[in-house]
């Protein structure tokens, strides 16, 4: 592989400036690299919080909705919730963190989740209702939080790739190219040095 290479000044000044470029983009990467894993711990260590937020409010839903329809006629029960009058969208919007767009999750809702009449219905179906929409809010921070993790783990891993072909192949070839472009120099130097020795020999006799 080495002996396919050029041995001369220009390719060695052009190997310098690369492992420069090489060092450089080796030490950006790896500020990159501790940044994220900063960053991916702080996102990480509000994710179990959340879930365990999430499971507990959707459980205690659960048992709201078993409640409330224990406590009332099944028909009444469907005529309760048949029709929804409040409305839900979701705004995304990204934010960048270390050049990983990661996204913000904002919900737009609309109108009233109770949306019944009280002569047919229990207070437990409002008590449900108001329990499933606290856990929606949470349901929608713990996906925005998990969704960030999971980009920034896989930009993480992509820039570890990179440190690591850096640190271990491209600069180790560079640094042994150019050792080997400066032992043909100083080889081609000593013999430059031979023969000015020999004709200045001859010239003297």
């Amino acid at each position: 592989m080495l002996e396919n290479v050029n041995a001369t000044r220009m390719e060695l000044l052009r190997l310098r400036k690369r492992a420069g470029l090489a060092a450089r983009g080796h030490r950006l990467l790896s500020q990159k690299r501790d940044e994220i894993c900063r960053q991916l711990v702080k996102v990480a260590r509000l994710i179990k919080p959340l879930r365990d937020r999430v499971e507990k409010e959707l459980l205690e839903t659960t048992r709201r909705f078993m409640m409330a329809r224990a406590t009332m006629e099944p028909e009444d029960m469907a005529a309760a919730i048949e029709v929804p009058t409040k409305r839900f969208s979701l705004a995304i919007s990204f934010a960048s963190i270390m050049s990983v767009r990661v996204p913000q999750l904002a919900k737009e809702i609309a109108g009233d989740i109770v949306c019944y009449g009280f002569s047919t219905t229990s207070g437990e179906l409002d008590v449900a209702l108001r329990a499933l929409e606290r856990a929606f809010d949470s349901l929608i921070e713990l996906a925005e939080k998990e969704k960030q993790a999971r980009l920034l783990a896989t930009e993480l891993q992509m820039t570890r790739r990179r440190v690591n072909v850096l640190e271990h192949v491209v600069i180790p070839d560079i640094q042994e190219t150019i050792k080997f472009i400066y032992s043909k120099l100083g080889e081609a130097e000593r013999d430059n040095i031979s023969r000015l020795m020999k004709i200045a020999d001859i010239i003297r006799a």
